[in-house]
């Protein structure tokens, strides 16, 4: 399977441990505030034009609010004959917090399928490596960092093993796991996660993790790979990166090609957030150039920090510091905005 956009092109795919491959690059639907009802036809006409330009892998998860919009996007272009079927798209969401209890996971997948009229995803993810005491009136998008609990992993991965056997997910995996915990799941798992989401980016390298989930078999996929422009952690270093922006301009390409082509020469699938039609053909153009050695040093000896940094570390949860949460591979400190 490979995604060929109006340009001409085809988006590359990477063989995962279940499931179908996974184009390399797809597009982010995450916004903050996340989207109500209000933001749906934009977000489907966002996922419309994304699929004429040969966008095939689409990222949402539960508490983004997008599946529906999602849902409505490829069954229009389905009706419109632009995609053959569901099949040729790749549909990640995610297991939030709230839901992230032995008991609740088939209905929070089953619930997610619902909103993307769909019978399937092609992969279901933990979203973060916690849970949160479900929420009373069906609140439980929201983050109550009292409310927060230790994950009962086993639990939780028996039940995202079993939607993985009774296909409703082709693929299972989790999201901003480092490597402790995810030596621990893999210690009781029978089936070993397919993918682990993860911020990375030119300051966020996570050399670490890469090289663990190498030996695991275990593909990385990079979620803010500019920085997380417009999310609670966003951080302008990256965008305003005065070394980033000469490679750019050295090479005659984008800001945010230099970064996508950075994270995409690492081996790992990207996810970009954009909505801006001239902007997702840009980052879909990546694949007939490459950085050179000079350009890969320099993005080497940048500093380090994580944007994603403390939102699960509260004094009367199970993670007491950011340091615990990210099972120390995080880089001190933050640069300023």
């Amino acid at each position: 399977m490979a995604a060929t956009s109006d340009q001409g092109f085809a988006v590359p795919v990477v063989p995962l441990s279940s499931g179908k491959p996974m184009p390399r690059v797809g597009l982010g639907t995450a916004s903050f505030p996340h989207c109500d009802d209000g933001d749906q036809p934009h977000v489907r006409e966002a996922v419309l034009r994304a699929i004429d330009a040969g966008y095939r892998h689409f990222d949402t998860a539960a508490v983004y609010g997008t599946e529906r919009a999602i849902g409505d996007a490829a069954a229009e272009a389905v009706r419109a004959g632009t995609l053959a079927s569901r099949d040729e798209l790749y549909i990640t969401s995610k297991l939030w917090i709230a839901d992230a209890h032995p008991g609740r996971v088939l209905p929070a997948l089953r619930k997610s399928l619902r909103n993307l009229q769909m019978e399937y995803v092609d992969l279901y993810l933990i979203h973060f490596p916690v849970s949160m005491k479900p929420q009373e009136g069906g609140a439980g998008a929201i983050l109550v960092k009292e409310d927060l609990v230790a994950m009962d992993m086993k639990g939780v991965w028996e039940e995202m093993e079993e939607c993985h056997r009774q296909g409703l997910a082709k693929a299972i995996g989790v999201s901003n796991f480092a490597c402790k915990k995810l030596e621990y799941l893999l210690s009781f798992a029978q089936i070993i996660p397919a993918v682990n989401q993860v911020e990375v980016h030119p300051y966020c390298r996570q050399n670490k993790l890469r090289a663990f989930s190498r030996e695991k078999g275990i593909q990385l996929c990079a979620y803010s790979p500019l920085g997380g422009k417009g999310a609670p952690w966003a951080n302008n270093s990256v965008m305003e990166s005065p070394i980033i922006k000469q490679i750019a301009q050295d090479m005659g390409k984008t800001v945010a090609q230099v970064c996508i082509r950075w994270v995409y020469e690492q081996g790992h699938c990207v996810i970009p957030k954009s909505f801006n039609d001239k902007r997702m053909r840009e980052n879909l153009d990546i694949f007939d150039w490459e950085l050179t050695d000079d350009a890969r040093h320099k993005i080497s000896s940048l500093p380090e920090f994580r944007g994603t940094y403390d939102f699960f570390v509260h004094d009367s949860g199970p993670y007491k510091t950011a340091e615990e949460f990210w099972d120390d591979e995080i880089a001190a400190g933050h640069p300023a905005n």
